[in-house]
């Protein structure tokens, strides 16, 4: 048995529609590995549970498994807005969403993530970035002024495989590069507090002061 199988096994278990989302998603779409699954999934839920949220941004909806996560910690009237720029996803995502006893508390939206946020005019409890690791910079920077004081942002993905450790990165690496560059952005900034956590690629937990 492994670390993860033994954490699996002593958390909630995936509940059953995911769980059709995430094999879906296996079977379906390239690049599998960029569903939340199992372990974030149920992490992204206990944080919303938490954190509260009535109104959440997600950038990079991909099969739509992370929305599904986190719409489920909503409040009834709760409402969660999810960014996708890969217009071939939509159906894929809308059945899923469609499926889904929480799928009524998602709004999708297809399309540049940097433009829908500059068109939404909402306030946000809670911000979970995972689109395109190239504009990490760009999106925090776009979603800071629309979330409430005190509101979280979470940003996957922020150890990038371990390269962030790495002492030369290739000038074609963008997203290394933006992903480190990111990291240092977050760092330094006084507006917020922060904390990265080693759970999968690297979850990045923000809070505005």
């Amino acid at each position: 048995m492994t670390l993860e199988e033994y954490i699996l096994n002593h958390s909630d278990a995936e509940p059953s529609y995911l769980a059709h989302v995430n094999r879906a998603t296996h079977v379906r779409l390239i690049n599998p590995r960029m569903c939340s699954g199992h372990l974030q999934g149920r992490a992204l839920a206990m944080f919303c549970r938490m954190i509260k949220p009535h109104k959440i941004l997600e950038l990079g909806t991909f099969s739509g498994y992370s929305a599904l996560c986190m719409a489920e910690a909503l409040p009834a009237d709760g409402v969660l807005h999810t960014v996708e720029s890969d217009d071939e996803l939509e159906d894929f995502i809308r059945e899923n969403i469609t499926n889904s006893d929480d799928g009524h508390k998602i709004t999708l939206h297809i399309g540049n993530a940097l433009e829908v946020i500059e068109r939404l005019n909402e306030t946000f409890d809670l911000v979970f970035i995972d689109a395109d690791k190239r504009e990490y910079t760009a999106y925090y920077e776009a979603v800071l002024p629309k979330l409430r004081q005190g509101g979280f942002i979470l940003a996957d993905n922020t150890l990038w495989d371990g390269k962030v450790l790495a002492n030369n990165v290739a000038d074609n690496d963008k997203q290394t590069i933006e992903i480190m560059k990111f990291n240092e952005h977050v760092a330094k900034d006084t507006r917020v507090e922060k904390v990265i956590l080693p759970l999968r690629d690297g979850l990045t937990i923000i809070r505005k002061k």
